[in-house]
Formats: structure tokens, sequence, C-alpha cells
């Protein structure tokens, strides 16, 4: 690519992996930006993790599987597969394991990188009411949901584990005192 712009969406539509245009509006072109828009909000999330930072190991490989699923939904042909899936629910076990038993609402906070880890899962489930609203339209591989409904799984498990290194979850206080 000899230059970043190429004046083709000008007018409104965007290009997809087999040559067809969409509208930039289209339900799987907004689905796509707000799997976009997850992925770059993890990357703000992993850049404040230590290299060494174990829940990086985890994460780091989930942007990967990120721009897969965005690919897929840009017409490439389909790559999740179960096992990405399974990965997942296994990083939510292990987090959980090590985490007290959830008894309260929690709220994003107690440190500056748990309440990002909210701000993805959030983002993180959009994305995923994106997607049901693009395979209404249209048939989508099954895994894309599934992977985004774990992933925000995790990443509720992923901002609790931080929030706990900071001294434990915020829970939210009813007004009613419940």
């Amino acid at each position: 690519m000899t230059r970043l712009y190429t004046r083709s969406g000008d007018v409104g539509e965007t290009g997809l992996a087999d040559g067809s245009r969409r509208r930039k509006d289209d339900a799987r072109i907004q689905a796509l930006g707000s799997v976009d828009e997850c992925n770059a909000q993890l990357g703000v999330l992993l850049a404040e993790f230590a290299p060494d930072d174990p829940l990086l190991t985890r994460l780091a490989p989930v942007q990967h599987r990120l721009f897969d699923l965005g690919a897929t939904l840009a017409g490439a042909p389909a790559t999740l597969a179960a096992s990405d899936i399974d990965a997942l629910e296994r990083a939510i076990d292990d987090l959980c394991a090590a985490l007290p038993p959830l008894r309260q609402f929690v709220l994003p906070g107690g440190s500056s990188a748990a309440a990002l880890a909210h701000v993805v899962r959030a983002v993180c489930r959009r994305a995923e009411r994106d997607l049901v609203a693009a395979a209404t339209a249209e048939a989508l591989p099954p895994e894309l949901g599934r992977y985004l409904n774990r992933l925000s799984d995790l990443l509720f498990a992923v901002a609790r584990t931080l929030a706990a290194r900071a001294g434990g979850d915020v829970v939210w206080q009813p007004r009613n005192g419940r």
C-alpha cells in the first residue's frame, strides 16, 4: 500500500475482503467497528501491564483473535475455533478460582487498570450486541458471538483480579440499602 488513504470510502461505503461494498452504517460494518474499538481499548489496557504480568500473557493473544473475528466480519474465511473459546473459559476459571466469591454487584473501579478492564468489557458487550444485530440480517459463524460472550466474562474476571490487587472490588451501594 503506497498511501494510507484511498478515497474509496468518501461516499459512505467501505469495501469487504471479497471486494463487495457496504454502506458504513450497515449492521455488519457496525459490528466490525465495535470489534475494532474493543481491540483498541484492549490495547490501552494491555499497555498498563508490566511485561512479566501473567494477565498480559492471557490477554495479548486475544488481540489477535479479535482481529481474526474482525477479518471474518470483513468477509475473510472464519478462523476462530472452539479451542479459542475453550481457552477463554480456562482463563476465566483460573482467575475466578483465585478471587473471593462474588456476593454483590461490582462497580467499575478499584484501580485505573481495573476500571479500564471494565471499559473494555462494556465495549465488548456492545460489539456482541452489534454482532447479534448483524446476524439477524445475514448468517454469521456462531463462534463469533460465543467468543465475544466469553471474552466479556474474561474481562470481568480480569477487572476483579486487578481490583483485588488494589485492595478489592468496589461494590454497589443501592440507594434503598438493600
